[in-house]
């Protein structure tokens, strides 16, 4: 790149990926760089910032609150400037080189992680995709850079972020095979009495739209706790006479671990099941082809799950 106000934009593209490594080996590696080459290049990024960027935490590199807040637009401006000097070339997905960041529950990536993985070795090699969890508190990740794409129910109401919901969605029941809730016409009262339940909730809640579906009725049901993640709860339930939830698009989980998936005898709400994305990324070819493959990956799963009953 060029130089502009004596800052040479070379160290934007440095920054761009010493920010998403958070390792100057890394980020070397990605550069084609020496270590000593890309320590030399945080150290002129710092004294342009006036911010360390990156400092030791224990054995890794942590990004400073400066860096945080700058993040978005530095990865903003970068793509920009590929896009105005090297007009169509990220159209060829085997030229680029990048690291996308899903964010969603644990379940997305153990469902879709391998189809994901192997679609990206296929399409686009130069591509690298990293799965973070939902955190227990609610920071606007997107708009900040933290993540390229949300997957899953998005609650967000943030007016900068674009939404696309695929489909709805409604929970079921899950068990381990022999429960007794799985013998006999299950009722309500069956469900909310037999057993006790267990939460899926990443903020650590002990009640949901089950709870208010049976308060409807005059009903309570026993919840014993909760867990942060859909994957975690399904361990629990196939050693225990818990009953967990899990979504449609996770129920190859449960098969897999042998457990019995049910219909909930209750009126839920459906939720929408879809993507989210910060409009930086509109005119990204390469973030285009990544929601692509999200949306066709949720589309075969909405097609290939019955019916709400």
């Amino acid at each position: 790149m060029t130089q502009s106000a004596g800052l040479d934009l070379n160290l934007l593209v440095a920054l761009d990926v010493l920010l998403e490594e958070q390792s100057v080996q890394g980020a070397a590696q990605r550069l084609h760089l020496s270590e000593p080459a890309m320590s030399r290049t945080l150290g002129r990024i710092r004294k342009a910032l006036g911010d360390p960027v990156l400092v030791r935490a224990g054995r890794r590199m942590v990004p400073t609150p400066h860096a945080l807040a700058v993040r978005a637009e530095v990865s903003a401006v970068v793509e920009r400037a590929r896009a105005l000097f090297a007009p169509g070339r990220d159209a060829d997905l085997r030229t680029v080189t990048r690291t996308f960041t899903i964010l969603g529950h644990d379940s997305v990536a153990a469902a879709h992680g391998a189809a994901l993985f192997a679609r990206a070795a296929r399409e686009a090699p130069g591509v690298r995709l990293r799965f973070l969890s939902e955190s227990h508190v609610d920071v606007p990740v997107l708009r900040q850079g933290t993540a390229d794409l949300e997957v899953g129910v998005i609650d967000t109401t943030a007016p900068e972020v674009h939404v696309e919901t695929v489909y709805e969605e409604h929970m079921l029941g899950v068990v381990r095979a022999g429960h007794p809730l799985l013998t006999g016409e299950l009722t309500p009262e069956r469900f909310a009495g037999e057993a006790g339940h267990l939460i899926v909730s990443r903020r650590g809640r002990q009640r949901g739209p089950i709870d208010e579906a049976l308060e409807e009725l005059g009903l309570k049901r026993r919840v014993v706790g909760s867990v942060g993640t859909y994957p975690a709860s399904l361990f629990v339930v196939r050693e225990t006479d818990l009953v967990g939830l899990i979504s449609h698009w996770g129920r190859s989980l449960a098969d897999t671990l042998g457990l019995v998936t049910f219909e909930i005898p209750l009126p839920l709400p459906a939720v929408g099941v879809g993507f989210a994305w910060h409009p930086r990324h509109d005119a990204d070819p390469a973030h285009a082809w990544l929601r692509g493959c999200v949306r066709e990956l949720m589309a075969q799963e909405a097609a290939g799950r019955p019916s709400p009953a």
